[in-house]
C-alpha cells in the first residue's frame, strides 16, 4: 500500500483536475483499510516534499479516528513516535502545524486509556526548549489538546499558568507570544469552573502587552483574538475583572478610535465596551470609567460611512452608537450630562458630521435618559429643531431621526411642545432629502399618536401635505406616510371624518397591489383602513365596508406574512366598529383566522453530518479541525410568522365577543387554540390568547 499511496499522494497535488479526482477516487478506497494508517506515517515522515507529507498529515487526521481502536499495539507506539518525531524534527512549520492536529485527535482516545502518559510531560519540555519552532508546536498543541482532552490538564493548572505566562513575555519570537495567547484562548473557553476562570484575570497584562506588540508589528488578527478572550472573560458569571477593567478599558478605547486600523478591528474594540456596557456597568460605574467611555463613544458618532459603503454592520458610528444607547439604558444619571455636554458643544460646529453627531446621540439616549431629558426638554429641542433647518441633509437627517425618538419616548411632556414640533416636522415632510422625509414621517406618526384634541388645529395643514405626499412620493415614502395618516386618524377621532372619504379613497388602489414589491404598502393601506373607520363609525362605514373586506380576504392569496398580520388588525377592528353584524364575514374570515394560528413556526435546524463518515473524503486539502460531532449549520426562527399569529389570535377573542351567539360553530376550535397558545414561548402571542381567553369566557357566559 505504501508504495502505491505515495504516488496517488504526489498525483492529487497535481494542477490537472482529472488526475487530482482519480487520486482522489482511489485514496478513499485506500482508506478504508487500517493499514492506511501506518502508510500515511511513514509518507508523513519520509516524503521528499513538504506539501506531500503535510498532505499525509491532513488524511491522517481524517482517517485515524476510526481506525485507531483496531491498531496493534505497537502500531500504535510507533504512530506516536513518529508524531512526535515529525513535530519535534520537521523543518515546515506547515507540516509540524498538521502533525500537532494529528496529536490532539490521537490524544483524545489515547490519553484516557492510558495509552500515552508521556505526552503531557513532553509537551512541558518542548514548551520550554532552546528552539523557537519547538515552544510555538508545543503551545499550538496545547490548544488544539483543550478540545479532546482539557479535563487532564486540570492537575497541571498551575503550572500551565506558570508556563503561559512565561511565554507570553517572551522577548525573543513573537510567534511564540501569539501562540501562548491562542492557548490561554482555548484554556478559558475549556474552564468552566469559577475558581479555575478567575485564575485568567492574572493573564491581563500580558494579553495586552501582546496584543500592543501585534497592532504594532499589523498583526491585527491576533488582537482580535484577544477581544475574544475579554468577551469569554466579561460574559463569565464569575467575578473575573477587578481592577484589571480599567486597563481592559483604555486599550479598547485605545484601538477603537485609532483610524489607521482596520475597521473590523476597531468594531471587536467596540463591541468589548458595549459588552461591558451591558454585563458589568456597575463595574463601570464604580470604577468612573462612563465618562472616558462616552468622551470617546460620542465623536465616534462622526465617523458616519460613506453612501457606497456597504459594510454597515461594521460601522463606527453605529457600533458606538449602541454602546451609548446601553449605557444610557443602564447607567442614566451618569451618561446624560456628558452627553449634553457634547450636544451644546457641537450643536453649532463647523465640521457637518459633529453637528449630526450632536443631535444623534441625544436621540440615541432619549430612551434611557428620558425622565433627565424631560427635565431639560427646552434646551434639547432648541438644539435639535435648529438642526432641522441646517443647510446639510445629514444633518437634518438625524435631526428627524431625533424627533421621532424624543415623539416615542418623551411621552407626555414632548407634547407640550406640539406648537413648534410640527409645524418643524411639516416643513420636513417636504424636504429635498428621501432620508429626512422618511424619518420625519416617522417622528409626526409618533407624536401625533398621543396628541388628543389639540391636533384638530393642525389637521388642515397635516392632511394637505399627508395627502399630496400619498400621491406623489416613491411607494416607500407612501408606507411612511400611512403610517403618519394613520396616527393623526387616532388622535383626531371624529374630528378627522371631513379627510376620511378622500383616504379611504386612495387606499382603494393600494389594497389591490399584487407586485412583490408592492405588499408592504398594500399591508399598509389595510392597516390604515381599518384605523380610519374606528374614527368614521358603523353608521359610516357599513354600506362601504364590502370592496375593502373583499381586498383584504383576496390579500391571504398573495403568501405575504405582514400583509395577513395586518389583515387580522383591520378584521378586529372591522369587529368592533360592526359588533354582531360582522356576523355575516365569520364563514370567509374564520378559516383565514384559523390557518394563521395554527402556522408551523419552529426552529428551522440544518444538520451537517458530512463528517460522520469515516470514509468521506471531503475536504482532504484542508488543515481545519477536524469534527467528531455533527454541526448545526443554520438556527432560524420565523418572527413574521409569530407576529401574523399573535394578530390571528387577538382577532379570535374580539370576533367571540362581538358576534356573540354567531360564533358558536367556531368556538370549540378557538378554545383549543386559546389553550394551546396560551402556554405558547412567545410573549407576544401568550399575551393575546390569555386575553382571547378571557373574552371567550366572557362569550359563553353570555350564550
Amino acid at each position: 500500500m505504501a508504495q502505491s499511496l505515495e504516488l496517488l499522494l504526489i498525483q492529487f497535488l497535481m494542477p490537472d483536475n482529472d488526475a487530482r479526482r482519480q487520486a482522489e477516487d482511489q485514496i478513499k478506497r485506500l482508506a478504508k483499510d487500517p493499514q492506511v494508517v501506518p502508510a500515511l506515517v511513514q509518507h508523513l515522515r519520509t516524503a521528499k516534499t513538504p506539501n506531500v507529507r503535510q498532505l499525509a498529515a491532513v488524511l491522517l487526521r481524517k482517517r485515524i479516528t476510526g481506525h485507531w481502536a483496531k491498531l496493534s499495539p505497537q502500531t500504535k507506539q510507533e504512530v506516536k513516535q513518529s508524531l512526535i518525531e515529525s513535530i519535534t524534527v520537521e523543518n515546515s512549520p506547515p507540516v509540524r502545524r498538521a502533525s500537532a492536529n494529528v496529536v490532539s485527535v490521537v490524544a483524545k482516545y489515547a490519553v484516557p486509556a492510558g495509552e500515552w502518559p508521556d505526552l503531557l510531560g513532553f509537551l512541558f519540555q518542548c514548551s520550554q526548549s532552546a528552539q523557537e519552532d519547538h515552544r510555538e508546536v508545543a503551545l499550538i498543541l496545547f490548544s488544539s489538546l483543550t478540545e479532546t482532552i482539557g479535563n487532564s490538564f486540570r492537575p497541571y493548572f498551575t503550572d500551565l499558568k506558570a508556563l503561559l505566562l512565561k511565554c507570553m513575555e517572551d522577548e525573543s519570537s513573537s510567534r511564540v507570544r501569539v501562540a501562548a495567547l491562542k492557548a490561554v484562548g482555548s484554556f478559558l473557553e475549556f474552564a468552566s469552573d469559577g475558581d479555575d476562570v478567575v485564575k485568567f484575570r492574572d493573564f491581563v497584562p500580558s494579553i495586552l502587552n501582546v496584543s500592543r506588540k501585534c497592532l504594532a508589528s499589523g498583526e491585527e488578527d491576533v488582537a482580535i483574538l484577544a477581544f475574544e478572550i475579554f468577551d469569554e472573560l466579561i460574559e463569565s458569571p464569575a467575578t473575573l475583572l477587578g481592577d484589571s477593567v480599567k486597563s481592559i478599558v483604555q486599550f479598547s478605547l485605545e484601538v477603537s478610535c485609532n483610524q489607521t486600523l482596520e475597521i473590523s478591528t476597531r468594531h471587536q474594540a467596540i463591541q468589548i465596551v458595549s459588552w461591558l456596557a451591558k454585563y458589568k456597568n456597575n463595574i463601570l460605574k464604580k470604577h468612573k470609567l462612563v465618562i472616558p467611555i462616552l468622551q470617546v463613544m460620542c465623536p465616534l458618532l462622526a465617523e458616519t460611512p460613506d453612501q457606497d459603503d456597504d459594510d454597515d454592520d461594521l460601522a463606527t458610528d453605529r457600533a458606538a452608537a449602541e454602546v451609548i444607547d446601553t449605557l444610557a439604558m443602564n447607567l442614566p444619571k451618569h451618561v446624560f450630562p456628558t452627553v449634553f455636554e457634547f450636544s451644546c458643544m457641537y450643536g453649532q460646529s463647523t465640521d457637518l458630521k459633529f453637528r449630526e453627531a450632536a443631535v444623534t446621540a441625544l436621540g440615541v439616549i432619549s430612551e434611557g435618559c428620558f425622565d433627565l431629558m424631560k427635565e431639560k426638554l427646552e434646551p434639547i429641542l432648541n438644539i435639535v429643531l435648529g438642526a432641522l433647518r441646517d443647510p446639510e441633509k445629514m444633518v437634518r437627517g438625524a435631526s428627524s431621526f431625533a424627533l421621532g425618538q424624543f415623539a416615542e419616548h418623551l411621552q407626555p411632556e414632548i407634547l407640550s411642545h406640539y406648537q413648534s414640533f410640527l409645524p418643524c416636522v411639516l416643513n420636513a415632510i417636504e424636504d429635498s432629502s428621501v432620508d429626512v422625509k422618511e424619518k420625519s414621517y416617522y417622528a409626526l406618526a409618533a407624536f401625533c399618536e398621543n396628541m388628543g384634541e389639540e391636533i384638530v388645529a393642525f389637521l388642515d395643514p397635516l392632511m394637505g401635505k399627508l395627502m399630496a405626499a400619498l400621491e406623489n412620493s416613491p411607494r416607500n415614502l407612501q408606507e411612511t406616510c400611512m403610517s403618519a395618516i394613520g396616527s393623526v386618524a387616532a388622535a383626531a377621532e371624529q374630528a378627522f371624518n371631513p379627510y376620511a372619504g378622500r383616504v379611504l379613497e386612495a387606499m382603494k388602489f393600494f389594497m389591490v397591489l399584487t407586485n412583490d414589491e408592492d405588499l408592504r404598502a398594500r399591508a399598509r393601506s389595510t392597516e390604515l383602513v381599518g384605523i380610519v373607520a374606528m374614527s368614521v363609525g358603523k353608521q359610516g362605514m357599513e354600506p362601504i365596508f364590502p370592496p375593502f373586506i373583499d381586498a383584504a380576504i383576496a390579500g391571504f392569496g398573495l403568501e405575504f406574512s405582514e400583509l395577513r398580520e395586518y389583515t387580522h388588525g383591520f378584521f378586529s377592528n372591522v369587529a368592533e366598529i360592526l359588533d354582531d353584524s360582522f356576523a355575516q364575514y365569520l364563514p370567509r374570515v374564520m378559516p383565514l383566522v384559523f390557518a394563521s394560528c395554527n402556522l408551523d413556526d419552529g426552529s428551522a435546524v440544518n444538520i451537517d453530518e458530512s463528517d460522520e463518515d469515516v470514509n468521506d473524503f471531503g475536504g482532504v486539502s484542508s488543515d481545519d479541525e477536524a469534527h467528531d460531532e455533527p454541526r448545526i449549520r443554520n438556527i432560524s426562527v420565523r418572527t413574521g410568522v409569530l407576529d401574523e399569529k399573535a394578530a390571528a389570535t387577538q382577532a379570535l377573542g374580539l370576533f367571540a365577543l362581538r358576534t356573540k351567539s354567531s360564533f358558536a360553530p367556531y368556538i370549540e376550535e378557538s378554545l383549543k387554540i386559546m389553550d394551546k397558545h396560551s402556554g405558547y414561548f412567545h410573549e407576544d402571542v401568550r399575551l393575546q390568547a390569555i386575553i382571547g381567553l378571557k373574552r371567550e369566557f366572557l362569550y359563553l357566559l353570555i350564550a
